[in-house]
């Protein structure tokens, strides 16, 4: 993952490296399950509370600006944060920081799971991202580290399963925990599934890291003034004719924010944000297609949510919403395992050209079936193609911009292109909320369309394979 802290004096001895691989073969099972366990429930907490949402708002009352910040406080704080975790597993041990991130993420599900305000929810939805980012961080970290080295690409495959497990069972899991126990439950599952992965993981404690590091400061506050400034400013539009400078405000912030940023950082040796990866083509269009992606799936949650369960809508309960995305969630776990096999007959240029499409047709056959009677059985096709498209772009992406890279750029190249997918998270869903509120689910399916048409014209600036 992302190296987000600068080097002083240079990493530790070839002996002191060798001396940290000593011994990690022998705990290689325990740690390969205890960070699958932490990714399930990562991924199911990212997608589960969108089958919640429609009754934590009832419960709550919370407005349609609280809505997204429930969802965008998480988003917000893990993309800021994603390119810290990994230096704070070079720094500290990957398993130290990945029990840190996944301790944090349980205190902040425990905080959330007795929340009696929306004003605590989304406070603990953003600490909840500033522990997936450093257990998402650590955890690969670990992995790779503990992994015999003929067996490192299968283990890192395994964990990358598991993460799109959680994420692809999530609405399922989210409905029918919501409908039988209560949304709260769903934070109590995440509780669970920490504790004996943290505990797991102090079993077997980690090698200290070899590097000693400084902070970039100055980069951190310019990322995170940008990225809050961009999504307050970005909500405000819905009530820019009656306050303009609602908006005006924080967009201006967020333009000065950027420019200080880049200022910053260009200057750096090692920047916490390297804008030098993006003169790389392919790198630029793979983060470009993973912010166009997340931000497909997380306003396709959400608002399908909450349109689904909503007297105006198909009036569901929550366990029948989190049922009818069934085709989405076989979708998305199936296609993403066969995106390498599918990549490596067509070739990348062509099957994420050919998965762009194939989400805008999913949207279409969508936006068409909401006009016909038993809506609930007209949709699923459409959500069955839209997964597909969402699943090969998610799962190719990474490997495509990480490809285009050189080896010792590989981390940092990581942090990027995560902290892009979860801004695009956040970038969608405030659009989404926006369209919802003019247009209904409508509006939305139209705003994936060209998301998906937009992702099909980037796949066309990838050199032919």
């Amino acid at each position: 993952m992302a190296k987000a802290f600068s080097s002083e004096d240079g990493t530790g001895s070839r002996e002191e490296n060798a001396s940290n691989r000593k011994g990690t073969h022998s705990d290689f099972v325990p740690v390969l399950i205890a960070c699958c366990l932490a990714m399930l429930a990562v991924g199911d907490n990212s997608t589960a509370i969108m089958a919640g949402l429609p009754e934590m708002t009832a419960t709550l009352r919370l407005g349609p600006g609280e809505v997204e910040w429930v969802v965008n406080a998480y988003l917000l704080t893990a993309a800021v944060f994603i390119v810290v975790g990994g230096g704070a597993a070079d720094q500290f041990g990957a398993r130290r920081s990945s029990i840190a991130g996944i301790v944090l993420f349980a205190l902040a599900s425990l905080v959330i799971a007795l929340a009696p305000s929306g004003l605590v929810v989304i406070g603990g939805r953003a600490l909840q991202g500033l522990g997936a980012a450093f257990a998402v961080s650590g955890t690969l970290a670990a992995v790779s580290e503990a992994a015999p080295d003929a067996r490192r690409a299968e283990a890192i495959g395994t964990w990358t399963g598991f993460l799109m497990l959680g994420f692809s069972l999530g609405s399922l899991i989210g409905g029918a925990v919501t409908h039988y126990a209560g949304w709260r439950f769903i934070f109590w599952l995440n509780v669970i599934a920490m504790v004996p992965a943290a505990l797991m993981l102090l079993r077997h404690p980690a090698n200290r890291g070899q590097r000693k590091s400084s902070m970039d400061w100055a980069g951190l506050l310019g990322l995170a003034v940008f990225m809050v400034s961009l999504i307050s400013g970005l909500q405000a539009l819905a009530h820019v004719r009656s306050n303009p400078f609602s908006a005006i405000i924080p967009l201006a912030l967020a333009a000065i924010a950027f420019a200080f940023l880049v200022r910053t950082e260009t200057r750096r040796p090692q920047p916490l944000v390297d804008f030098a990866l993006f003169a790389n083509r392919t790198f630029a269009v793979a983060a470009g297609l993973l912010f166009l992606v997340m931000s497909d799936i997380m306003t396709l949650l959400l608002y399908y949510n909450l349109f689904a369960q909503s007297a105006g809508g198909l009036g569901l309960s929550s366990i029948a919403a989190g049922l009818s995305l069934l085709p989405l969630s076989a979708a998305l776990f199936g296609f993403a395992r066969a995106a390498p096999s599918i990549a490596a007959r067509f070739g990348m240029r062509h099957m994420l050209t050919g998965a762009s499409l194939l989400l805008a047709l999913g949207c279409i056959i969508t936006f068409l079936s909401l006009h016909l009677e038993a809506k609930f059985a007209v949709l699923l096709p459409g959500l069955f193609v839209s997964g597909i498209g969402i699943a090969l772009i998610y799962a190719s992406a990474p490997r495509l911009g990480l490809s285009a890279l050189p080896p010792q750029q590989a981390g940092k190249g990581s942090g990027m292109l995560n902290s892009c997918s979860f801004l695009g998270g956040t970038v969608g869903v405030t659009f989404g909320g926006i369209l919802f509120a003019l247009a209904g689910f409508a509006g939305v399916l139209a705003l994936l369309g060209a998301s998906a048409l937009a992702s099909a014209a980037l796949c066309l600036r990838l050199k032919a394979d």
